[in-house]
């Protein structure tokens, strides 16, 4: 056996073991689960949100619903594949009644809501379209069904079973939402990039009218 799968295979049981701890109500285990895991899940719910301060929020509601829910954790699958599950519910949630919130807020108020999207800012648009913030700004103008399943794929790397579990749809369905998530990322980035060509043209055509 390669020495690589012997590490992850010491490092699955030892996971298992915290796992079992927590469950048992060793709340220092869990604390070791979360410390492990806590980059992962928060980088996930920021590709999800789009936003630091929406990130933290959703974060946090991950690992409160973990903690309530751990007694019914089977081990099924990874514990980070259960808690990308549980962020990728949660951040459907949270986008939910931001929705909301500003929906009300638009109905109060007739001033402009500010778009905290990645890529929102004209500045970026601007820039070539394999910049890593137009590939953000494109991931979050997905809706938010073909943005997790891209996130998770893609990003994260996880195999199209490990997403299809965290997201609760078959696996064939998970394959199909990347392949419509990833066709509609290569149409936002086409766009940009004609604009981006177009924006160029006009201005060489001023230049020269001048």
């Amino acid at each position: 056996m390669r020495p690589d799968r012997v590490g992850r295979s010491a490092r699955g049981d030892d996971e298992a073991d915290l796992v079992a701890a927590a469950k048992a109500g060793d709340r220092s285990a869990f604390d070791e689960l979360v410390r492990r895991t806590y980059r992962d899940v928060y980088t996930l719910a920021h590709r999800l949100s789009g936003n630091v301060h929406d990130a933290s929020d959703i974060t946090q509601d991950v690992y409160l619903r973990a903690y309530r829910s751990l007694g019914r954790f089977r081990g099924d699958s990874r514990f980070s594949t259960w808690l990308y599950r549980i962020a990728a519910n949660c951040g459907s949630t949270h986008l939910t009644r931001r929705r909301r919130r500003r929906a009300e807020e638009i109905d109060e108020d007739s001033s402009p809501v500010v778009d905290d999207r990645p890529g929102s800012d004209p500045a970026l648009r601007a820039e070539a379209s394999h910049t890593l913030g137009q590939i953000e700004a494109a991931v979050a103008r997905l809706p938010e069904r073909l943005r997790s399943v891209v996130v998770l794929r893609d990003v994260h790397e996880l195999p199209h079973r490990e997403v299809a579990d965290a997201l609760g749809i078959t696996e064939s369905a998970a394959k199909v939402r990347l392949h419509r998530a990833r066709r509609k990322l290569t149409e936002y980035l086409s766009t940009d990039d004609e604009e981006v060509v177009r924006s160029a043209g006009g201005g060489e055509d001023e230049a020269r009218a001048v």
